[in-house]
């Protein structure tokens, strides 16, 4: 397949069936949902909502690719009320037909010590297992070093597990994202988040525009084939200004074209 350049719900002036109806509007392939939650907006599975998002998919033409469960920053991926959060972050996945269910570890949900990593594998791999019994995929988007990552796969243990990469929270984080895709390619998410900084909030530079070194990201992921699904643009646009979210739909599709041509699979 050709692959897709798509839109963060949680990132855009719109929610459920209206930021479908702006992806469609401004020309976006398809678009990854939040679960929503305390703070977060309109829970995805409450009352009709999830039919309603669905019906709207449908008629717009704008593919749904993936459900994040970002209140989990709010809860704390190892905190007892975790698991919860995740099964209604599957069974909504699963509920909508997307591929992938994916999971933040930051604020709460930090991996800062070996401990931390030991149980947050420990709360994925129950996890992983559950997305696999859903015929889903199930993701980890965080910032930790190659090395770690690498040891969170391994203790995770499960064939359905993938590393989402974004490509300038590892930058803020002193990382550098090409060695990131070097060693961790063959794990990788084949949604990836575009976006550039700083900051992380706000009026965010285009795409291209700021200190995240996106081309060298681009060219290592052509580098070792990791095949992109979407480009999944995250730079922030809830302020409404959509000429800038068309310019950055420009350079995706003008930047991630030969990437998403020749290494884009379609599950």
């Amino acid at each position: 397949m050709s692959g897709r350049v798509a839109l963060a719900e949680w990132r855009l002036p719109a929610s459920g069936p209206e930021a479908l109806r702006l992806a469609r509007d401004v020309g976006a392939d398809g678009l990854q949902l939040d679960l929503g939650g305390p703070g977060r907006g309109e829970w995805l599975d409450g009352p009709g909502r999830t039919e309603a998002v669905r019906a709207a998919a449908e008629s717009s033409g704008v593919r749904l690719l993936a459900v994040a469960g970002n209140h989990l920053n709010d809860v704390g991926l190892m905190s007892p009320a975790a698991r919860p959060v995740l099964e209604r972050l599957l069974d909504t996945a699963a509920a909508l037909g997307v591929p992938l269910a994916f999971v933040p570890s930051f604020r709460r949900s930090a991996i800062a010590t070996p401990a931390d990593l030991e149980r947050t594998a420990e709360v994925l791999a129950w996890a992983a297992g559950e997305a696999e019994a859903r015929g889903l995929l199930l993701a980890s988007e965080n910032v930790l070093t190659a090395e770690r990552a690498r040891a969170l796969v391994r203790r995770v243990g499960s064939p359905a597990f993938r590393v989402v990469l974004d490509t300038f929270n590892p930058v803020e984080a002193g990382l550098s994202p090409e060695v990131l895709v070097a060693e961790l390619h063959d794990v990788l998410a084949d949604q990836v988040h575009l976006k550039d900084g700083p900051p992380t909030t706000g009026a965010t530079p285009p795409l291209g525009g700021g200190t995240g070194r996106l081309d060298d990201t681009l060219r290592a992921l052509h580098t070792h084939r990791v095949p992109v699904r979407a480009a999944v643009l995250e730079n922030d646009y809830r302020d409404g200004d959509r000429a800038r979210l068309l310019a950055d739909l420009r350079w995706a599709r003008q930047h991630t074209d030969a990437l998403v041509t020749t290494s884009g699979k379609e599950e």
